[in-house]
């Protein structure tokens, strides 16, 4: 655990009202920005107050909450705004793989949010307003592989389709990567600006150089309850409007789409069950239609037995079945050995969680790790006994190309 030099220890909180700040976005300044926004609404952040660095290895959550615990246990909070989100708030970012390091959790220093018709400042020592300076576009982008070519990663659907067949497994997901260097560094505040701006339904996201665009909440917690949203069975959308129904009925009518969906509703519905008091999960998925791609989606509710934190929740449900596979722990076998690359944070956990252990966390996707003037893009989809490798793979680009029109515009 690590606290920012010249923030006091215990960690002095602030949260006051303040008027509509209009864009969250346009508030943020140029160096390492946080942020969690879907429609204009969410939370954005600078600074770094106090940084958790979680080991890898099993019960690395929990091992995560209780060293949040102490840091906000001990901290000074003057909180006039009490909602979801106020007082202290931790973002975070947990690698896909248990075994991978990379899982952080970070304080920062100022967080501005709004949500439910109300804003509001927190701030965590001596307030620092950062400048913001202008908004830097990144220039020409050249892509390149990732580690596997487009060709390598068919022959590793093909293998994977093979395992399936064999009764090893009965699902599994496989992503690739792209990589792309641009003339100049990447200001993730372009990025995320086009992404809450296209996909306005997604959740835009920023954490430890992680930026994406995901549509999966993988759970929503405050007070009691619970919500979310599961994601599995993916279209391209359609040249106009009857060929997109068209896709869109094909969707819902797919034996390989629907078996891959259920997959992963019973993956969270197993996982949630022993968590929750009461839990609602509907009989028949519905379609999400994003400017992309259209997905079978199933929104799941709940209402938690008492003192579970969001941390708690995320451990109980990652991996889920629509970014691993069925059974979790061979397809988490079959992932290593066919992938040939390491996650890093994509498909992981991302979001935030307040000292009441409320929060918001998704699962990373349609997102890039940006590094500088470099960037690693990520995409994958879930392989069945009925995957064609041709097809998978123009879904990968379907979906990778949300952090292409990201970088590019």
């Amino acid at each position: 655990m690590r606290v920012a030099p010249g923030l006091t220890r215990p960690l002095v909180v602030r949260s006051t009202l303040v008027g509509d700040p209009g864009d969250l976005i346009s508030r943020l300044p140029g160096t390492a920005p946080y942020a969690w926004i879907r429609r204009g609404e969410g939370l954005v952040a600078w600074g770094e107050a106090a940084r958790v660095t979680v080991p890898p290895g099993p019960g690395r959550f929990e091992w995560a909450r209780d060293r949040l615990s102490e840091i906000f246990d001990q901290a000074h909070v003057d909180d006039d705004v009490r909602a979801p989100g106020s007082g202290p708030v931790a973002f975070g970012s947990f690698t896909f793989d248990p075994d991978s390091p990379g899982s952080v959790l970070v304080v920062p220093r100022t967080i501005l949010a709004r949500r439910g018709g109300r804003a509001w400042l927190t701030t965590i020592g001596e307030e620092l307003l950062d400048p913001v300076a202008p908004i830097r576009d990144p220039g020409r982008i050249r892509y390149g592989d990732g580690s596997l070519t487009a060709p390598e990663w068919e022959h590793a659907v093909a293998q994977a389709v093979r395992r399936i067949r064999s009764g090893r497994l009965a699902k599994v997901v496989l992503a690739r990567d792209l990589t792309a260097v641009a003339e100049r560094p990447i200001d993730v505040r372009l990025l995320l600006s086009r992404l809450a701006a296209r996909f306005p339904e997604c959740y835009a996201f920023s954490c430890a150089g992680l930026v994406g665009a995901t549509p999966e909440l993988l759970v929503r917690h405050t007070g009691e309850t619970i919500e979310s949203l599961v994601l599995a069975g993916t279209t391209a959308r359609g040249t106009g409007t009857a060929d997109d129904v068209a896709r869109g009925a094909a969707l819902f009518a797919s034996e390989k789409d629907r078996q891959e969906h259920a997959c992963a509703v019973e993956s969270v519905r197993e996982t949630l069950g022993p968590l929750c008091a009461e839990l609602k999960v509907p009989e028949e998925p519905e379609l999400l239609v994003l400017p992309n791609v259209q997905h079978l989606a199933t929104p799941v509710t709940g209402r938690l037995t008492a003192g579970i934190s969001v941390l708690d929740v995320v451990a109980a449900m990652h991996p889920t079945a629509a970014v691993g596979g069925t059974p979790t722990r061979t397809a988490l076998e079959v992932i290593r050995e066919l992938e040939g690359m390491d996650r890093a944070g994509y498909a992981g956990p991302v979001g935030w969680v307040d000292a009441r252990g409320d929060g918001e966390w998704g699962i990373a996707l349609r997102c890039a790790q940006i590094s500088g003037s470099r960037a690693r893009l990520f995409a994958g989809g879930g392989i069945m006994a009925g995957s064609d490798p041709a097809a998978e793979l123009a879904e990968a680009q379907a979906k990778i190309r949300v952090m292409q029109y990201a970088l590019e515009g």
